[in-house]
């Protein structure tokens, strides 16, 4: 028998519940949880059940928030049931937040925990039972929302089964039921399937106990740790912990095989709210059976937490406050939620959709046109390829691509530079009906990783160094490469290429489907502010932002495109227009110089350009190297886009030097949402100086709102359009996202106001209707004597000659901080220390708008990766309170 066919079969017989000579049974253990972090000793309770198979009294171990009254009236139950190796403490959460009236049991499964030893090992369908017993014995008859982690997932879905008349909702963390018969183990648990191993590993030492609680990074507290543990500290208390292992049925005879098919199956019919919480890192319970429970569950609403691993109620402990929140809104009463005005907002649904509301209406309408579409200049040669060619290259590569087994709905990474492959290979995917997901390489490797596992894409397409990259990070999905097919590429599971796919497509047909708003997008926020997250867009949004940045650039039929800002290279034949990417470094913006901006608008005569703001301050910096007729070929520019982060006014007067026709607009979004307002050169200058960034009114169809900040500066106040009030900056608009994807707890936080996307930024309204922005409220300064927005002390800072750039932040606990100025001088590199000399903190002082505790230098401020533009105020905020603190500050 080979060894792979040892790692698949059960090691012991299954056919009757497992007895190992020399063990014995053992009473329950009231444990003394007086000791424990978290964990109220006055739920401890022991209870006696009887065994429904046998008839024999057992004693379990639980948790219970209503143990000193069972018979105290409750409006829902919250059953919550651990999996291997754990216990109820694993709950403690759960249990100390629960909502009024609500009752929380948490199980100690029998010989698990603090629950009695058996004699002999429980089976699936008898755990299942014995649940059921013990919940009869506890009188809890409804509403019930089960709660199960690992194998406890299984078991809480087989009592659903049995109980659907008192279920009221299912949340499932970390579980799967993706095990068909002769299923290979995730990689940790398959040396536990062999007899001798599985005894040393689980039963003989606490090897299998302690693995549990040390996939965590960072690794759980030492306290928490042994806590897990303690129950389990000897073998004679850890044989079920063997027995849950052994008793994974993957074998079409294994006696829980029959239980665990008929709990999979019977999931799918569950018609009651589902909640899915995933730790992103688990490598038990990997994405993909996730990803099975969300087809088992399709009403779930699911967050992934994508730092967490196996063990994700400890990895993320606001997984309590989530649920409960989720409770609250889909089984609870709900409070009373604060007036707002409504937002008619249409329903997918009850749109008809044609073939022009389609995204890309404009490309089809210029099929036949031989006019340049898109191009791309890499090393001074510039490819080309006309709207005819590229609406052909579109349809045989959409063809193809279903051929290959590409279906509506499927998710497709793109890991394609910005050019005319990418362009082909995104159209042709909504040609299918596919998503596209798209996180921009400027994350860098790992963040891509992080973002595409996120999203779970069923293919991936990329160039060979990409696909390198993420098949050893662990992206899963079919690659299609394109470029050249090296060995690197095929190392990285290069399947088939994207050339390939086209020449099959020839002469095939896509079947007919009526035109539908369906998904489009996953396009992945830039990881500014934490983790990038996942943002879907409809097809029905795309087109609407799309027409929002086609209305900012006055586009014509005649204007063509310079796309220096990767998301948007491929909105041109969106628009339909030719587009062209400039030689630079897509993952760098900084790249792009005068000479590339120029040579880029030669090769289609283009019009509008569009660029991030470090490109853009690169192209001053770098506007030496232009030739005169380079220097006119800009002039033939009418419209600048910049966006991303905030624009100075210096660099714009700069820009407009170089492009002296051209109107410079700065439109105001973020990926949730972008475009929002507008602003021109012009219009700053006529606003002048004030509290913030002016970004101008809102675009036709958008509504702004602010929720006011109170004294800790937090945004809890009503939404308001009142003239000078600072506050959270929210926006209701057609192309606002439809959702964060698989992060329903973060979709909630911003959009509690119905209709609205709460954006993290601060700011206000003028008397005007011009929106200001004075910072992220993340980066909000809480003071003694209230709030203190970033920007306007920044800007200030900033119109000092001697200093190049500022940021502002808290030091200090929250609502005695102490406001700190961080400096990068236009002279000479700061000393060691990194305290400003007497004269430059002198004039820092002299001009900020709050007291300083300090103003400190530096060379540089930390910047986002994407944009290279937004300072990263709480990495600055950290630093800036350890060097003031007397610590070693260490890097930023």
């Amino acid at each position: 028998m080979s060894r792979e066919r040892l790692v698949t079969t059960a090691p012991y017989p299954r056919t009757r519940a497992r007895t190992r000579r020399g063990r014995v049974a053992q009473p329950a253990v009231a444990p003394d949880l007086s000791g424990y972090a978290d964990v109220d000793p006055g739920w401890s309770r022991l209870i006696e059940v009887t065994d429904p198979g046998t008839g024999t009294a057992h004693t379990w171990h639980i948790l219970d928030t209503h143990a000193a009254d069972p018979d105290r009236p409750v409006v829902g139950t919250m059953l919550c049931v651990h999996g291997n190796p754990t216990w109820s403490y694993l709950w403690r959460r759960f249990l100390a937040e629960a909502l009024p009236g609500w009752r929380v049991v948490a199980v100690d499964q029998l010989s698990m925990g603090w629950s009695e030893r058996l004699d002999r090992s429980r089976t699936l369908p008898q755990r299942v039972a014995d649940l059921g017993a013990l919940t009869d014995r506890l009188r809890i008859t409804g509403p019930v929302v089960t709660v199960g982690h690992d194998w406890g997932g299984i078991i809480s879905l087989g009592w659903a089964l049995q109980h659907r008349d008192q279920l009221a909702a299912v949340v499932l963390a970390n579980t799967g039921l993706d095990l068909p018969v002769g299923a290979e183990l995730p990689t940790l648990l398959r040396p536990a399937r062999t007899p001798a191993l599985l005894r040393a590993t689980c039963v003989r030492t606490p090897t299998f106990v302690r693995t549990a609680a040390a996939l965590s990074r960072p690794a759980l507290p030492a306290r928490v740790r042994a806590e897990l543990a303690r129950p389990y500290g000897s073998a004679a208390r850890r044989e079920a912990v063997g027995d849950f292992v052994a008793d994974i049925p993957l074998e079409a005879d294994h006696v829980s095989r029959p239980a665990f098919d008929a709990i999979a199956a019977g999931a799918g019919d569950l018609e009651v709210p589902a909640l899915l919480l995933w730790g992103g890192r688990d490598p038990v319970f990997h994405d993909g059976f996730l990803d099975d429970l969300e087809r088992r569950l399709p009403q779930a609403d699911v967050h992934r937490y994508p730092r967490a691993a196996h063990l994700v109620t400890e990895d993320e402990p606001r997984t309590a406050t989530d649920t409960w929140h989720w409770i609250q809104r889909h089984v609870a009463t709900s409070a009373p939620q604060p007036a707002t005005e409504p937002v008619p907002q249409p329903t997918p649904e009850a749109v008809t959709w044609t073939e022009d509301d389609l995204p890309w209406a404009a490309l089809v309408r210029r099929a036949d046109d031989p006019a340049t579409a898109a191009a791309e200049v890499h090393n001074g040669v510039t490819s080309t390829v006309s709207f005819a060619d590229l609406e052909r290259r579109i349809a045989d590569t959409a063809a193809g691509l279903q051929h290959f087994g590409l279906q509506p709905g499927d998710r497709v990474a793109m890991l394609v530079p910005p050019g005319i492959d990418l362009t082909v290979a995104v159209y042709a995917c909504w040609r299918v009906g596919a998503v596209i997901v798209v996180a921009d390489a400027g994350l860098g490797v790992r963040g891509m990783a992080h973002a595409l596992r996120s999203a779970h894409p069923r293919f991936v397409i990329g160039i060979g160094k990409g696909l390198l990259a993420i098949r050893a990070l662990g992206v899963p999905g079919r690659r299609i490469g394109v470029g050249s097919r090296t060995a690197l590429a095929r190392i990285g599971g290069w399947e088939a290429d994207l050339r390939q796919i086209e020449e099959d497509g020839r002469g095939r047909t896509l079947p007919h489907r009526d035109p539908a708003d369906t998904e489009g997008a996953v396009l992945f926020t830039s990881g500014a502010t934490g983790p990038a997250k996942g943002v879907v867009y409809r097809q029905s949004q795309l087109k609407e932002q799309i027409a929002k940045v086609a209305g900012i650039m006055r586009v014509g039929p005649d204007d063509r495109l310079v796309a220096a800002f990767a998301p948007f290279a491929l909105y041109g034949p969106a628009m339909g227009i030719g587009a062209v990417v400039p030689d630079m470094d897509v993952t760098a913006p900084g790249t792009l110089t005068a000479v590339a901006l120029a040579d880029a608008v030669r090769a289609l005569d283009a019009t509008v350009v569009f660029a991030s703001p470090a490109a853009l301050r690169n192209v001053v910096a770098s506007s030496d190297a232009l030739t005169a007729e380079q220097r006119a070929l800009l002039h033939g520019v009418h419209t600048v886009l910049s966006a991303g982060a905030p624009v100075p006014a210096p660099l714009l007067r700069e820009v407009q030097q170089l492009l002296p026709n051209a109107e410079l607009h700065t439109p105001y979004g973020m990926t949730e949402v972008l475009p929002a307002t507008d602003i021109s050169l012009a219009e700053i200058e006529s606003a002048g100086r004030g509290n913030g960034v002016c970004v101008g009114l809102p675009l036709p169809g958008v509504t702004l709102r602010v929720s006011p900040l109170d004294e800790q500066g937090r945004a809890d106040g009503p939404l308001t359009d009142q003239v000078g009030v600072t506050g959270e900056i929210c926006i209701a608009a057609a192309h606002r996202k439809d959702r964060y994807d698989r992060l329903w707890a973060t979709e909630q936080a911003a959009s509690r106001n119905p209709g609205y996307h709460r954006t993290g930024d601060v700011g206000h309204l003028d008397d005007h209707g011009r929106l200001w922005v004075e910072g992220r409220l993340l980066h909000v300064i809480s003071t003694a004597d209230g709030p203190v927005t970033p920007v306007r002390v920044e800007q200030r800072i900033e119109e000092l000659p001697q200093v190049r750039s500022a940021a502002a932040v808290g030091v200090g606990p929250t609502g005695t901080q102490q406001v700190v100025a961080v400096v990068v001088p236009t002279g000479a590199a700061p000393s060691r220390q990194h305290v400003a000399d007497p004269d430059l903190a002198a004039a820092v002082r002299a001009v900020s708008t709050v007291p300083l505790a300090a103003v400190l230098v530096l060379d540089a401020l930390p910047v986002d990766i994407r944009h290279a533009s937004k300072v990263d105020r709480t990495r600055l905020a950290r630093w800036a309170g350890r060097l003031l603190a007397g610590e070693r500050a260490g890097k930023v």
